[in-house]
């Protein structure tokens, strides 16, 4: 009986010292545990060592504190004009509030999900197509703000929403194509008109600057052909001025030579004539005679008379 009362109590202690290892809770790090006691809220335990009453107190619920993302499908929404598309969407939250988010709402994550969609058909409603597919970070700040003020109450924060996908139908997409063909069709043909424009006037610009450059080497070449006439008039008249320098002293030292060698007024006179010959010799039409012109012919009979007398004897 002994051994066997041992045994019981021995089984109970195992039992006593289970359930109390059980009452034991680590929270680890960015998770709450929500503690009920009796079946009401008790307490949120945060990360650490908890103790927890056995029987009376029971943990609820476990909550990830962690950023959390959703994709959810693709959801039909109707533009303003009319037009049908598939938009699937992908909610970034976080909970900010165990206890709310416990006992807020029943399904949290069904709830954001019926709450994008009808957000989402709200929003698109009041815009076209065209603005729907060009106007992606609008629509997700405006989503963003609304669903964060609606989730607000379950312990929910709404961080970022994107939009993944904007399906239009294939009509809508065939049309989007063609329209983006012919559009970049006409870029390409503006920019090839554009390069051909650049080309004309390189070219233009081009042959001016050649007309200009060729002008100025005219103009150079004028410039010293001009110089070089001048300098070649320069020196021929220089030339010219030191010939007639040097007859100019020829005659002078002739003249001087004569005078020198006590020529008489005979000789003189002989020498007026020469120089009277070689000024008729040209091809002048007019010639002046000087008017001691008798006087001059008179001297010239004596001094031919003089010679011939000598002659005859």
């Amino acid at each position: 009986m002994v051994g066997i009362g041992a045994v019981i109590l021995v089984f109970f202690v195992i039992i006593i010292l289970l359930i109390l290892i059980s009452c034991i809770k680590i929270v680890p790090q960015a998770h709450a545990y929500v503690l009920e006691r009796l079946g009401a809220y008790y307490e949120t335990w945060n990360v650490g060592l908890h103790f927890k009453v056995p029987v009376i107190d029971r943990v609820a619920r476990r909550v990830n504190l962690k950023e959390q993302v959703v994709d959810f499908p693709p959801q039909p929404v109707i533009t303003k004009d009319n037009v049908t598309m598939q938009i699937d969407s992908i909610v970034f939250f976080q909970i900010t509030d165990a206890k709310l988010f416990t006992y807020g709402v029943e399904n949290p994550i069904m709830a954001i999900e019926n709450l994008t969609a009808t957000t989402l058909r709200n929003i698109i409603g009041d815009m076209e197509l065209d603005q729907t597919l060009t106007s992606r970070e609008t629509i997700n700040t405006k989503m963003r703000s609304q669903l964060d003020v609606a989730t607000d109450p379950w312990g929910i924060k709404v961080t970022r929403v994107e939009l993944k996908n904007i399906t239009p139908p294939q009509p809508i997409r065939e049309a989007m194509e063609k329209q983006m063909k012919a559009e970049r069709e006409r870029r390409e043909a503006i920019l090839r008109a554009e390069g051909e424009k650049k080309s004309a006037i390189l070219v233009a610009e081009g042959q001016k600057e050649s007309k200009i450059l060729q002008a100025e080497a005219d103009k150079q070449a004028m410039i010293l052909n001009a110089e070089a006439q001048r300098e070649k008039m320069i020196q021929e008249a220089e030339g010219r001025s030191q010939a007639i320098r040097k007859v100019q002293e020829a005659n002078a030292d002739g003249i001087r030579l004569i005078k020198e060698a006590g020529a008489d007024n005979a000789v003189l006179t002989i020498k007026s004539f020469e120089a009277l010959e070689k000024v008729a010799d040209g091809k002048s039409t007019k010639l002046i005679v000087p008017s001691d012109i008798a006087g001059l012919a008179g001297l010239a009979t004596s001094l031919a008379a003089a010679v011939k007398e000598p002659a005859e004897k």
